[in-house]
């Protein structure tokens, strides 16, 4: 004869965000998330593979499989190539980046972590700024690793060292700014894999079609009038100028204009979004 053991339905109790919480209580909560989630890449270093191999393949595949003859149309040969998409591609890593927090976001809500989050008296923005804290730390790892490979395939700062420091801030304050809209797909699509679809379905316009990998000149006169205020486009001039000595006054407002607006405009979404999804 066997006997089976039941086990009590416990009720999921869903605890609400003090409204009271202040700054002090914010800062606090959202240390102790970037904590868990820098704890979490340690115990699983393969969540870093993106960070740490996709600048040397997105590098050295361009450099060499482009510079030749992009180059030879800029006037210099794959030397002049490596100097003109090397920021560019400091740009780039800040939207590559920037689609993992929505995946990443996804899965946790499939896993049940956001719930366990908001069941806690914690503040809600907190979860998604611990989030975008720690992505950033990821793009700045990406960047490094980038300009290192730079360097080793012929890419000369010309003691622009401040510039290239400036560019990497701006990048990494422009992908924050498009965390956020990731970060609302991450909440709204089903899977983390039509989050990753919809995210190349914005990404690859904006990349290809700006001033990242080849002057935008040649293009037609449509697509140059989209390029000349296309926030990846403007990033890569305002990089350009900043750590080769370019002009930078009109990539930079186009990019701060964008990182602004979108900022504005997300966060308040996803943080709404992220209490009222059921």
């Amino acid at each position: 004869m066997s006997a089976a053991t039941l086990s009590p339905t416990v009720p999921t109790i869903t605890v609400k965000a003090d409204p009271k919480i202040g700054l002090r209580g914010h800062l606090r909560h959202t240390g102790a998330l970037i904590r868990r989630n820098l704890l979490w890449i340690k115990q699983d270093p393969e969540s870093m593979m993106d960070a740490v191999l996709m600048p040397i393949i997105f590098t050295l595949l361009f450099v060499y499989v482009f510079g030749g003859s992009i180059g030879r149309a800029l006037g210099g040969g794959q030397d002049a190539y490596v100097q003109y998409v090397i920021p560019g591609m400091i740009a780039m890593m800040s939207m590559n980046i920037a689609q993992a927090v929505g995946t990443g976001f996804n899965e946790d809500f499939n896993k049940g972590i956001m719930d366990r989050f908001r069941s806690l008296p914690i503040g809600r923005g907190s979860v998604l700024v611990a989030k975008i804290a720690v992505e950033l730390a990821r793009l700045v790892v990406a960047m490094t690793v980038q300009m290192i490979v730079a360097l080793l395939v012929g890419f000369h700062i010309n003691g622009h060292w401040a510039g290239l420091v400036a560019s990497m801030g701006l990048s990494a304050l422009f992908g924050s700014a498009v965390m956020w809209i990731f970060l609302v797909l991450g909440v709204t699509m089903k899977n983390a894999q039509s989050v990753q679809a919809m995210g190349f379905l914005v990404m690859m316009p904006l990349q290809f079609g700006s001033s990242i990998f080849a002057p935008t000149t040649s293009m037609p006169g449509w697509l140059e009038s989209f390029t000349k205020y296309n926030p990846m486009s403007g990033l890569a001039d305002a990089a350009r100028g900043l750590m080769t000595g370019g002009p930078i006054a009109h990539g930079l407002t186009v990019t701060l204009v964008w990182t602004a607006g979108l900022t504005l405009v997300m966060a308040p979404i996803a943080i709404r979004k992220f209490t009222r999804k059921s």
